[in-house]
Formats: C-alpha cells, sequence, structure tokens
C-alpha cells in the first residue's frame, strides 16, 4: 500500500496545486507534439501509439508517478534535486526501451519516424517534470 508523508509547511499545499498543473502542462506538451507528428508522419491508422488516448493516458500515469517520485525524495534525500533529475534521468532512458523495439521490429507498422516522435514526447515529459515541480514547489532550479 502507498504511503504518503506530508512534506511540511507550504511545500505540501504548493504541491497541491504544483501537481495538477505539471500534468495539465504534460498533456498539453503530449498533444501538441503527437499533433505535428500525425500531421508530418501521417502513420497509418493501426498504428495504436499515435492515436489521441494511449498518449494521454500514459503522460497522465507518468506525470502522476513523477509527481509521488518528487514528493518522496523531497522528503528523504539530502539533495533531493539532483537526485530527482538524475532518477528522472535514467527513467527516460529506461522509457525509450519500447519505442527502440517499435521502431526495430515494426510495431503496429510503425518505424524509426514514429518511435522518435514518442521519445520526443518523453523527453517532453521528462523536462517539464524536472523544472516546474521544483521551481514551483520549492523555488529550487
Amino acid at each position: 500500500m502507498l504511503e504518503f508523508r506530508v512534506v511540511p509547511g507550504t511545500r505540501s499545499l504548493r504541491l497541491l496545486w504544483a501537481g495538477p498543473l505539471t500534468v495539465l502542462v504534460s498533456v498539453t506538451a503530449v498533444w501538441v507534439i503527437r499533433l505535428a507528428a500525425v500531421s508530418i508522419l501521417r502513420p497509418p491508422e493501426k498504428f495504436m501509439p499515435l492515436t489521441p488516448g494511449p498518449p494521454i493516458f500514459d503522460t497522465v500515469i507518468a506525470a502522476v508517478a513523477a509527481i509521488i517520485v518528487f514528493a518522496r525524495i523531497w522528503t528523504d534525500s539530502l539533495e533531493p534535486a539532483r537526485e530527482y533529475r538524475s532518477l528522472a534521468a535514467r527513467v527516460l532512458i529506461v522509457s525509450f526501451a519500447p519505442d527502440v523495439a517499435l521502431a526495430v521490429f515494426h510495431g503496429f507498422g510503425g518505424g524509426w519516424p514514429e518511435a522518435f516522435a514518442l521519445m520526443s514526447m518523453h523527453i517532453a515529459v521528462r523536462a517539464i517534470c524536472v523544472t516546474m515541480l521544483p521551481v514551483l514547489c520549492w523555488g529550487h532550479k
């Protein structure tokens, strides 16, 4: 079962609005990237990863997970900003694995162009989460 710790002071209050705002900005960025990718690449209809549902659903799940991890690291770490960004970089690299597999094995009829579009979504969400959350919640770069 998940255990949530309350961050002392106004930090936890800031997370109550900064977290949903981070999710909203992440979803918006992914939506814009998806629209650009679909208009440029014109993927086949059977290419599910660039249909509207999966990228948005995955973004919400990933951003909420990033917020939970952020709150936990910030309460438990001596160097939370560096640790959070380092972990986010490692998670980003791991998140590329399905996209690379999709390109190599031509999953859903896709290839490298579609995989790069999906990877750009991952990069955008990572950039938003590692910049917005620390700055909005704690005023750190």
